[in-house]
């Protein structure tokens, strides 16, 4: 991965942290990484707990965003979410669901966000 995508999705991964802040939920992790995948944002709101994918893109050629999230990644997140609770007991009261932020940036300006709040519960 090249230089200017790290920047690039780093800054989509701040985009989508000050979103969800202004939404209400609290940033308990980031980047969490182990041997089943990355989570780039676990997130808080109301006894719910989020694992949150979040996607970047400058343009349209490869589809949108959200799009690059498929059945494999999502049991990637899983993996990855399952191992972080088993990592993180004082969670276990909490709901969970992963989730999807999909960024279309412009001239280094978001065009569009989307939140997908549930794409997988259990």
């Amino acid at each position: 991965m090249t230089l200017y995508k790290k920047r690039f999705g780093k800054k989509g991964e701040e985009i989508a942290a000050d979103y969800l802040i202004d939404n209400g939920f609290d940033i308990i992790d980031e980047n969490f990484r182990s041997k089943f995948g990355e989570i780039d944002i676990v997130a808080q709101k109301d006894k719910k707990l989020f694992f949150v994918e979040v996607k970047t893109r400058s343009n349209l050629k490869r589809g949108m965003p959200y799009e690059a999230v498929n059945k494999r990644k999502i049991r990637q997140i899983k993996k990855a979410a399952t191992y972080y609770l088993l990592e993180n007991n004082k969670y276990k009261d909490c709901k969970y669901a992963i989730s999807v932020i999909s960024i279309l940036m412009k001239d280094g300006t978001v065009d569009k966000l989307q939140f997908f709040e549930n794409v997988d519960l259990w």
